[in-house]
Parts: structure tokens; C-alpha cells; sequence
């Protein structure tokens, strides 16, 4: 646990990333194999779910703390994080155990879930009492399941390859669904990431996917096209699909289903195991789960018959969150596969295979499948990058998000890289409203000490009305300058009318724009609406609160 511990100040304490490469080569080189395996789920982005209530840990801190509940909770507020808050207000132990990260997680930690407060009221401090401050500061992250820490996937994977001697998209594909909440660590995992390439590794893989191919985000002007990317013709042009992407896996007479996180969701989508039925051994297919049926016949042309096509995301994400999908919802949201890539065919890796004739031959499979569940991404035409630009203009009408543009000649890469081919996403701009913001909440990290977690509000009735109010509908923290935050900060802090715990309600003086993806009715939400990714575009110094936009504007948006 103190080595993990340590490597984990050495990766906090940097933002270099060959710093970083350094530090995590240097552990894995020293570090038990059962060790590194706990190491390398934590480091890739695993999660396991929270072992202790966050309430448990609270009341423990305080009685082993002495502090009176409204100075712990004073405290929290001022450092931004639970666990670092915790490991500040106890007693230091003055010997850190010196026992694995592995043997604390299997033996000590695990063994919390579930277990009753009289239990976890002896256990924890008994376990806390062995741990240096910066040992328990990540002791307790892991109980809460709150473990970040600034490395990516990608960077693990390439100080994994070059501390093995290996290509890192070998080891890339070895990681893939290394995290998922059904794979356990341990030694064996671990060393299977790192063991020498071998003939036969390709035919032992069961159902494990391919890393997924990134796009990068494409914000030029058309006009900037032809210099950029050379002739339409080079391109193949798609719509940009807003579903569930994922890879369908046919191997060993078994389907599985796996997410872009390389979470395993094959028991969400239970209607699409019937094409384990129609597709052969040694398939894997990339594409987008979308929620696709006929509009309501109220939406439809009076007298015409309407066609199944894509639904709005908010359908599909009543399946998101489901391990037991009821009839009900089946029926509500049924998905289909809209495949757009090819990556393994008969049992043979198809990734080095350029874009083009992946795609002929994705057709071809679909046409001998024959199900209505696995449906081919269609391929868009257009003279030239103007006719293109025109026909995006639809995108908000069909509900998809603009386009997707892949070098015909591209090759199937790992992760956001430019060295095998290229994708681009040629997304539409972004929905926007004027909002004001009415509360505002501490950040985490580096903003801990910062108000950068706003709520925002648009008005209930139109400028003029003689009785309005301000009605909250959407949450962001992304999208101000580190200066403009501070000055918001000052703001919060001198506008400050009530506090709710961590959150503050301010006296409405600030208007920014926010910009989102999507937007749909919701019955969960005060305002009737929900929106996707908000964050804040500007900060709108040349407007009043008074000329927010109202909830009829973005009811207008639903259209």
C-alpha cells in the first residue's frame, strides 16, 4: 500500500507526462506481480463500487478526530476532498504498513461492503491506525471509490510496453476490458499483460474486443476543407451517430456486446443476442446502439405510414443504467445495431485493412445476416465539401450530431491517434441559451479552494410578464478561463444570500451562454427539460439578468 501510495503523490505532484512514464515504469518494475495488477486497474480508470457509506465515514472521523461535526464539515469545505480531509484531521500513525496494495484490497478492503455499522465502527480505525497520512489519504479514496489521478489509459499502456519491451498496441489490446467491474485482478491478469507475443494469442482471445478507434474534433471552416483534407472523393463521409457505441463480439459460439468504456453490456441489449444466431465465428463488429421504431402516430403525416428511424438519446438512456430490462421497456425503447466497421472477419484481424474495403466487406455481412437488428451506417455523397455542408444542415432534424469524415485509405487505429489513418467528427454547433446563474458550489482538486460548479436558471414567463421566476435546469463547470472563474468566485462570495450545505444560493447577477448537445422533456427535472454536456460558452458581461432567455426558448429547442 505505501509504495502504491507513493507512486501516487509522484503522478499528482507532475503534470509531465514523461515524468509520469517514469514514476509508473519505476513501480511496475519493482511492484509484486498480484500488486501491479490492483496498480494497473486503478491507474486505467477501474472503479469498484463504494465499499463504506460516505455518512460512515463522516461520523468515524469525527469521534476519532475530536472535532465538533460543523468543523469537520467547515474543513471539507476548505480542502475540496473527503479523503484528504480525513487523513488531515486524524491522528498520524507513526509506522505505515509495509503489506501489499493487493493483500490490503482482497483481505482489508473488500471485505467492508456490506458489512453492518457496529462492524465497520471497529474495523476502520483498527485499519486506519496502520496507515501513514498519505497511505490513508488513498486508502480511503479506494473505499469511496473516488481513486483519479491525472494518467490515461494510453499513458499506462505505453509505460507497460516500454517497461516490457513490447509495442504498446499489444498491450493496448491486452487492456481492453482489463477494468470492467466483472474482471478481477491478480498476478496472472497482470503478467499475461506484460508476457512476450506469442503465435497463438489471437485465437485465445474469447470475447474480448479491440481498443476503439477515436475521432479528433474537425472546427474549421468549409471553406479551409479542400487545403485540409484534399477531394471529397478521398473521404468516406457518415452521420454522426448520438447512441451507445459499442463492438459486437461473435466468437466460440457466444455474443458478446462491449461499450466504448469497455464495460461489458451484452445483458442491456438483450434482444440483440438473437444475432449470435445469424453471424459466424471470428466476427467483430463496430458500430452504435440507437433506440429505432416508428414515431408516435400523432408525429406522423396524416395518412402516411411512418418508417422506423433513430430516437431521441433520451430513450435509449432509460436502458443505460439497467442490468434487468422489464417488457416495458423493450417495448418502449427498442434497439437495433447500426454498424459502420468491420474489425475481425473468419477469426482475422481486419484492422490493418484500409477503410474502404472494411466497409464493402461490412456490407456483405450484413447482407448475409439479413436481421433487422444489424442495419449499415449509411455512406453520404456529395460533389464536394459545400454539397456536404449543405446537407449537414439535416443533422438536427434526423438526430444525429453532423457528420463523421474517414480517410478511405485508414487503417483501424487505437485510441485519438493519427498514425494509422484518420476520422474526423464534424459536429453541428452546439444548442445555446442565455442563463443566469443562482447557485454555485466548490470545486474538487485543484479548484477545491474555488466556487467553479454553477447551477443556472432561465426565466418561467417572457420579458414584461408581471410575475416571473427563475427556474433551474441545467448544471456546468467547464468552459471559463482560470481568471474569469476568480472573478466569478469574488462574485459568488460577496453575492452569497443562503447556504445548503456545500451549495450557495447568490442573488442573480450573472448571465453566461451555455451551450449543450441535446435537449428533451423530463419529468425528473423542476424546468420540464434536461440537456446533454452543458458548459458555459461566455460569460455574457453585456447582458442583464432581466433578458435571460426563457423556458419557451428552449422549449422551442425541442422542435
Amino acid at each position: 500500500m505505501k509504495a502504491f501510495a507513493s507512486l501516487y503523490a509522484d503522478l499528482d505532484a507532475t503534470t509531465s507526462s514523461n515524468a509520469k512514464l517514469a514514476a509508473m515504469q519505476a513501480y511496475f518494475a519493482q511492484a509484486a506481480p498480484e500488486d501491479a495488477a490492483w496498480a494497473v486497474y486503478f491507474l486505467s480508470g477501474g472503479r469498484p463500487r463504494q465499499l463504506v457509506p460516505t455518512r460512515t465515514l463522516r461520523e468515524l472521523a469525527v469521534a476519532l478526530s475530536g472535532l465538533e461535526p460543523w468543523l469537520f464539515e467547515e474543513s471539507y469545505q476548505a480542502v475540496g476532498d473527503l479523503a484528504e480531509t480525513i487523513s488531515l484531521v486524524l491522528p498520524e500513525s507513526p509506522q505505515g504498513s509495509n503489506e501489499g496494495l493487493a493483500l490490503w484490497i482482497e483481505d482489508k478492503l473488500l471485505p467492508l461492503r456490506g458489512a453492518p455499522a457496529e462492524t465497520l465502527a471497529a474495523q476502520l480505525p483498527r485499519l486506519w491506525a496502520q496507515l501513514d497520512r498519505q497511505s490513508l489519504m488513498l486508502c480511503i479514496k479506494l473505499i469511496t471509490g473516488s481513486f483519479r489521478v491525472g494518467v490515461s489509459k494510453l499513458l499506462v499502456t505505453r509505460a507497460l510496453a516500454a517497461m516490457a519491451g513490447l509495442d504498446s498496441k499489444r498491450v493496448a489490446q491486452r487492456l481492453v476490458g482489463y477494468t470492467d467491474l466483472s474482471h478481477r485482478p491478480d498476478a496472472a491478469s497482470y503478467l499475461k499483460l506484460i508476457a512476450p507475443e506469442s503465435a497463438d494469442e489471437h485465437a485465445q482471445r474469447g470475447g474480448q474486443p479491440y481498443p476503439f478507434f477515436l475521432a479528433h474534433a474537425l472546427a474549421q471552416p468549409v471553406e479551409n476543407f479542400e487545403a485540409l483534407l484534399g477531394p471529397v472523393s478521398n473521404w468516406q463521409v457518415e452521420w454522426k451517430w448520438d447512441g451507445i457505441r459499442a463492438q459486437l463480439v461473435k466468437r466460440e459460439g457466444r455474443l458478446w456486446i462491449w461499450s466504448r468504456g469497455e464495460e461489458l453490456v451484452t445483458e442491456r441489449f438483450p434482444e440483440l443476442l438473437v444475432l449470435g444466431q445469424h453471424l459466424p465465428d471470428g466476427t467483430v463488429i463496430d458500430g452504435e446502439i440507437l433506440v429505432w421504431k416508428a414515431p408516435a402516430p400523432d408525429d406522423a403525416a396524416p395518412g402516411a405510414v411512418p418508417a422506423p428511424s433513430v430516437q431521441p438519446f433520451a430513450l435509449l438512456q432509460q436502458r443505460i443504467g439497467r442490468r434487468n430490462v422489464s417488457k416495458k421497456v423493450l417495448a418502449d425503447a427498442p434497439v437495433v445495431l447500426l454498424a459502420y466497421d468491420l474489425l475481425e472477419w473468419q477469426g482475422q484481424d481486419w484492422r490493418n485493412q484500409p477503410q474502404a474495403q472494411r466497409r464493402s466487406q461490412l456490407e456483405q455481412v450484413i447482407k448475409e445476416c439479413a436481421s433487422p437488428l444489424l442495419l449499415s451506417s449509411e455512406v453520404l455523397q456529395g460533389r464536394d465539401w459545400f454539397d456536404l455542408a449543405r446537407q449537414r444542415e439535416a443533422s438536427r432534424s434526423l438526430g444525429v450530431e453532423g457528420m463523421m469524415l474517414k480517410a478511405r485509405d485508414a487503417l483501424y487505429g487505437v485510441g485519438r491517434t493519427k498514425d494509422m489513418g484518420v476520422w474526423w467528427k464534424w459536429k453541428v454547433e452546439p444548442f445555446s441559451v442565455d442563463a443566469v446563474l443562482i447557485y454555485a458550489q466548490r470545486g474538487h482538486g485543484r479548484r477545491a479552494s474555488l466556487y467553479s460548479d454553477y447551477t443556472f436558471a432561465v426565466w418561467d414567463g417572457p420579458p414584461g410578464a408581471s410575475e416571473r421566476n427563475l427556474v433551474p435546469f441545467a448544471k456546468a463547470y467547464s468552459g471559463l478561463t482560470d481568471e474569469d472563474m476568480r472573478k466569478v468566485d469574488s462574485i459568488v462570495r460577496k453575492t452569497t444570500v443562503e447556504k445548503f450545505g456545500p451549495v450557495s444560493s447568490v442573488t442573480p447577477s450573472l448571465v453566461f451562454e451555455l451551450g449543450f448537445e441535446g435537449i428533451a422533456l423530463s419529468k425528473r427535472h423542476k424546468s420540464g427539460i434536461a440537456v446533454r454536456f452543458p458548459r458555459m460558452l461566455r460569460w455574457r458581461q453585456d447582458k442583464r439578468v432581466e433578458d435571460a432567455d426563457s423556458l419557451a426558448t428552449l422549449q422551442d429547442l425541442l422542435g
